[in-house]
């Protein structure tokens, strides 16, 4: 009972640092060269295997993501109709 409780925190934790590792990296590649809007969530999303604030978080993204691309291929159907 005591070694399986060991084992969830250990895994916990190694989740905790390999996602936050992840995390950070993205928002460095912000300002640096570099993916960031596919790292962050990939960050987010060895977090939300343990931690619900990262679900959230991760479940937000994918709403941004979603709306933008919503939004960009309206534009493209704009254009495409104007040229018409």
């Amino acid at each position: 009972m005591i070694l399986a409780k060991s084992l969830r925190q250990i895994k916990k934790v190694i989740i905790f640092v390999v996602g936050m590792t992840v995390l950070l990296f993205g928002i460095a590649l912000i300002v640096l060269p570099g993916p960031a809007f596919v790292v962050i969530p990939a960050g987010l999303a060895i977090l939300s295997i343990e931690f619900a604030w990262a679900r959230i978080w991760l479940q937000k993204a994918r709403d941004m993501a979603s709306k933008a691309g919503d939004k960009i291929r309206g534009k493209k159907k704009a254009e495409n109709s104007e040229k018409a």
